[in-house]
């Protein structure tokens, strides 16, 4: 009994559940302040819904674009990655990655500052361009081959509708939707050729008329006009040279009809 008293008398002395051990920093806990995350965060927006059950179903989570909390700011535009390069740096030695001579050998009028040498020349000898065979016209790429009038037959102006009486020009064909002249053809004029009948009597004028389209034209009892064309440019001296020249030939025939005669 005596021993049960001496132990009760003992005090309890209990360990304490946690042990704090010491914090190596020294200075004042009150003074420290929060460290903002730097990292972007997502807003979950979520939405419930109640259903004719009763049961709650929750919608699923929306998240918000990543641009909308960012603030667009001088010093964080910039280009996307991977759409602007480095230019290469010639003459700028060894390191550069062109090598000591920048990709233009050693030497040679390639490997000079300057113009170089024009496209297709290979060094005096005669150049593709000139070797190969041509073709004439205008596949072979020749003015000869181009067109000089805006051809249209006598079977599409029949087709056309004309009545009796009216005027087939340039402009009249445009009107119908016969010709459609585009490029370097809305300046060339009108010819007229052979192929088809007429059936109606019209006026039609045109720059030239093929041998066919002139026979029919006049067995069809059409009344034919040829519109002058545009006169070369030529110098005053020969003007009045080609003057001179018809101004004699002229006293020549009147003298062969007056001996003739």
């Amino acid at each position: 009994m005596a021993s049960l008293l001496s132990l009760s008398s003992i005090p309890s002395s209990r360990t304490p559940l946690f042990l704090h051990h010491p914090s190596p920093f020294k200075g004042n806990v009150k003074n420290l302040k929060a460290n903002p995350c730097q990292f972007l965060t997502v807003k979950l927006e979520v939405k419930r819904k109640v259903g004719k059950s009763g049961v709650v179903v929750a919608s699923q989570a929306s998240p918000s674009s990543v641009a909308d909390s960012v603030r667009f700011r001088l010093d964080n535009l910039g280009p996307q990655p991977g759409s602007r390069k480095k230019a290469k740096r010639k003459g700028r030695g060894i390191s550069a990655g062109q090598g000591g001579s920048c990709g233009f050998g050693m030497r040679g009028q390639k490997s000079r500052s300057g113009p170089g040498v024009m496209k297709g020349f290979e060094g005096g000898q005669m150049p593709l361009y000139r070797r190969i065979p041509k073709l004439r016209g205008i596949a072979g790429g020749m003015r000869a081959g181009l067109p000089n009038y805006v051809p249209v037959n006598l079977k599409d102006i029949e087709e056309a509708g004309f009545q009796e009486g009216e005027e087939v020009s340039l402009e009249s064909l445009k009107k119908k939707g016969l010709i459609n002249p585009s490029g370097r053809e809305r300046k060339l004029p009108l010819k007229i050729l052979g192929d088809g009948e007429l059936s109606v009597k019209l006026n039609v004028k045109a720059r030239a008329f093929s041998a066919s389209a002139k026979e029919k034209l006049e067995a069809a009892g059409c009344s034919i006009t040829i519109l002058p064309g545009r006169k070369k440019w030529l110098k005053p001296s020969v003007l009045k040279n080609l003057a001179r020249a018809e101004e004699y030939f002229a006293k020549k025939r009147a003298a062969a009809e007056q001996a003739s005669s």
